[in-house]
């Protein structure tokens, strides 16, 4: 029914009531019908007991947009961890407030990490796991990573145990790979 009084007409036209929307919900509403609501809206003001810095602010076409929302923040593909990941809530919480708290360092770095590693095929980023290169590293850096483990896995650099032959084939393998990639050139 309208919400006019002494008004029988069914209440088709929504207009706002006493208790504005906000944070608790969307606020109460009144209906009206045509005849009633254009009365309504004829001596609404939206504006009553604003102050004029609250006007204009209200009328500034990014009024609503102040806020930085996920989609919209300067780090928009920041991934929140999995609950399920963790045994203990508070952890989840402590590595959700880990992965907030970062310089724009920070995500400038992850960002050309992420451009570097996604230049390399799939082979390519297998190698740089095997040899443990952090993605963006130089050809120094390759060789560097492969001399290393070349004398940690070689029988003739750690006393002739052979039990690091197939981790030695790995490291070779990976390195001949990432020799030959464009991404090292």
């Amino acid at each position: 029914m309208c919400d006019w009084p002494a008004c029988g007409e069914t209440g088709e036209f929504r207009a706002p009531g006493a208790v504005p929307s906000g944070f608790d919900g969307p606020g109460a509403y009144r209906w009206f019908c045509l005849e009633h609501v254009r009365q309504f809206n004829a001596g609404y003001d939206y504006f009553a007991g604003m102050t004029a810095e609250d006007i204009l602010a209200a009328q500034s076409p990014i009024h609503g947009w102040e806020r930085e929302s996920r989609v919209f923040r300067a780090d928009p593909f920041a991934q929140n961890p999995r609950w399920g990941d963790f045994a203990d809530p508070l952890d989840a919480i402590g590595a959700h407030m880990r992965m907030r708290v970062r310089t724009p360092e920070d995500m400038a770095a992850e960002r050309a990490r992420n451009a570097a590693m996604s230049l390399l095929t799939p082979d390519e980023r297998k190698a740089m796991e095997v040899l443990g290169l952090a993605a963006g590293a130089d050809r120094k850096a390759l060789r560097g990573r492969y001399s290393e483990l070349v004398r940690r896995y070689h029988p003739d650099r750690n006393g002739g145990d052979r039990s690091f032959e197939a981790k030695l084939q790995g490291v070779v393998e990976a390195y001949q790979v990432l020799r030959r990639s464009v991404a090292f050139a």
